[in-house]
């Protein structure tokens, strides 16, 4: 199997209904697809990485190990952006196989970490992967748990949450707005949000984007540009946001470890790294805050 997802048939029909608010191609993708067992996301995290922390010789050959921590060390980027987290509670939306929660949990001391996902067979998966460590959490100080539900329509009280994150899941959101305002919901007074995935640069980057790259043409992915992503995090009523582009720790190693790899390199068509080098598109850390007190509603006090 290789990187990019399986062609998408003549309708492409998931084997059930289709969960709410997820189109049928994301269906099939993460569910009877399962795209954490293709092997150019070894262990299972589903990202693309981020490599600048490998040690060694920056043009050594790259191994499965490689990989797998570069997907861990993206987790690890982003709860870095998190100020004294430990105790805290933690939403990871779009959680897959709740592995970035498991390593949330182990390494950051967080109090509780809720892995959320709209597919319900990813929800199971993350359950049965963390068997062991739901099981203990039960009873230890952290807690770990699982919840399926949309990101535009988080099932969380409001105010709940201390830390909000979330990796390489945002292009897949159709109701970007709907998330950031579930986002600013649930975030207590003076929380935080990351999230960090792949971005298109312009509105016009975004428009051939899917000439290029087969998930935003087949409905897997949606082309959102990175300044209006910002703006919407921003329309919420979240503050301090910042953009940062960390393209250059993600694309060109992901596309060496691809073409070092025998069973991968002929069917990898480097598009990524071409749309990157080309201007279309990068990969980003986002982070905000949720103001201490809510800002007024437009127009509020005024005659």
């Amino acid at each position: 199997m290789t990187q990019q997802p399986p062609p998408a048939g003549p309708a492409d029909p998931p084997d059930g209904p289709a969960p709410p608010d997820l189109p049928d191609r994301v269906v099939r993708i993460y569910g009877e697809l399962d795209l954490s067992t293709v092997p150019a996301f070894a262990g299972g995290f589903i990202n693309f990485g981020y490599w600048s922390g490998l040690p060694g010789p920056a043009d050594r050959l790259l191994t499965e190990s490689d990989r797998v921590r570069s997907e861990e060390d993206l987790y690890r980027l982003v709860l870095g952006t998190f100020d004294r987290p430990q105790g805290r509670t933690a939403l990871d939306v779009g959680c897959g196989r709740g592995l970035g929660c498991a390593l949330a949990l182990r390494e950051f001391g967080l109090g509780t970490v809720i892995g959320l996902d709209a597919h319900p067979d990813q929800i199971a998966r993350a359950r049965k992967a963390n068997a062991a460590l739901l099981t203990a959490s039960a009873t230890a100080s952290g807690r770990l748990e699982f919840v399926q539900g949309a990101a535009q329509r988080i099932p969380l009280p409001d105010g709940g949450v201390d830390c909000l994150f979330s990796v390489e899941a945002a292009q897949h959101f159709r109701d970007l707005a709907g998330f950031a305002r579930e986002a600013a919901r649930v975030l207590r007074p003076g929380g935080r949000l990351a999230l960090t995935t792949f971005f298109a640069r312009t509105r016009s980057a975004a428009r051939e984007l899917p000439a290029l790259l087969p998930p935003y043409a087949d409905g897997l992915d949606v082309p959102h540009v990175v300044d209006e992503v910002a703006g919407t995090l921003t329309a919420a009523g979240l503050r301090e946001v910042r953009v940062q582009s960390v393209g250059d720790g993600v694309w060109e190693y992901y596309d060496r470890y691809m073409a070092q790899q025998p069973e991968l390199r002929d069917d990898w068509p480097r598009r990524y790294l071409t749309a990157y080098e080309t201007g279309l598109l990068d990969y980003y850390l986002l982070t905000a805050e949720r103001a201490e007190t809510p800002a007024p509603p437009p127009g509020y006090g005024s005659f």
